[in-house]
């Protein structure tokens, strides 16, 4: 009988998601990325598979598992089976530089980046920036690796301290600073290639901005996620385009905007996690992450035309 293939890595981001399953009761698989093997002489498994591969994974000890993932995703497209999530978005869930030069194909804005490999060339490349620049890895997640720098020196003493993080494919990134009038940026959320809504990130305490629970901040500080009512920008029209162009069906997208009002995109999440301090302030009936995700999941797994399958979609 089809189901559902959920490729994960996470097992703390991807249970939430398979209580929602449960709760709909849509027939559900799942495949850890963290260590497995395959048969290439063998076709894969009928049903829909939805890839939640993250660029983090290096940082909770699966340094390969994205590159197995990939393996694993490959095997199932060489099989015409429909992967939510597929090559194409793993290739940008991987690299920033893949992402900006996606975004720049589709006239989409981003900020000056200058991607580096080794020290010296990470402070010649220092030298172009006429003002503060950020620092970020290629290959990141969660905000790992973002240092803001007032100067050339000030990249140098990070370089040679205790506290630098060696990228882990080699690559560091350096990019204009964008200062917003007010310590935010936005997020938004589209599922099935479409959008969801809109999530105002409060950033005053830093660049590590996770929405998952498990990523989740001291209450007493206050509500680093908030979900804009009645969000509208030409970007919407924008990123469904870019996912549309990309072959990306579930994602998240981050802007920001400056003093002059100009909007800069800087990172997509095509693992992207949803919060539940959040979403509690959203009003009866209205759509939220997880539920769209697996809504979507159970009608990509109703096109298969298998009759055995049973699709609660509400």
């Amino acid at each position: 009988m089809s189901c559902i293939h959920i490729l994960y890595e996470n097992s703390e981001w991807t249970a939430p998601l398979l209580a929602e399953l449960d709760r709909r009761q849509l027939p559900h698989q799942v495949w850890d990325l963290t260590q497995g093997q395959f048969d290439m002489s063998v076709a894969p498994p009928t049903g829909v598979y939805y890839s939640r591969m993250s660029a983090s994974a290096h940082s909770r000890g699966h340094r390969f598992a994205p590159e197995y993932g990939d393996a694993v995703i490959q095997w199932l497209e060489g099989h015409g089976r429909r992967v939510i999530n597929g090559s194409r978005a793993v290739r940008l869930e991987l690299s920033k530089v893949a992402q900006y030069a996606a975004l720049q194909t589709a006239g989409i804005a981003i900020p000056r980046t200058c991607p580096t490999h080794g020290r010296e060339a990470a402070i010649a490349a220092a030298h172009t920036f006429a003002g503060p620049f950020i620092s970020k890895h290629n290959r990141g997640g969660k905000g790992l690796g973002v240092h803001l720098h007032d100067d050339v020196k000030a990249l140098t003493a990070w370089l040679d301290g205790p506290d630098y993080e060696p990228p882990v494919d080699g690559i560091l990134l350096l990019q204009d600073y964008i200062q917003a009038p007010l310590p935010f940026i936005t997020r938004l959320e589209f599922v099935g290639g479409e959008f969801l809504y809109a999530v105002r990130v409060d950033t005053s305490d830093g660049f590590q901005l996770c929405p998952a629970e498990a990523c989740a901040v001291d209450p007493a500080q206050g509500p680093m996620f908030q979900i804009v009512d009645g969000f509208s920008s030409p970007l919407i029209a924008a990123y469904e385009q870019f996912l549309a162009d990309n072959h990306v069906q579930i994602a998240g997208i981050e802007f920001i905007v400056d003093g002059a009002g100009r909007a800069w995109t800087y990172d997509i999440n095509t693992n992207t996690n949803y919060n539940p301090a959040a979403e509690a302030h959203l009003a009866p009936g209205a759509r939220r992450g997880l539920t769209s995700v697996a809504a979507f999941l159970g009608r990509e797994l109703t096109a298969l035309n298998d009759p055995a399958i049973l699709v609660r979609l509400n």
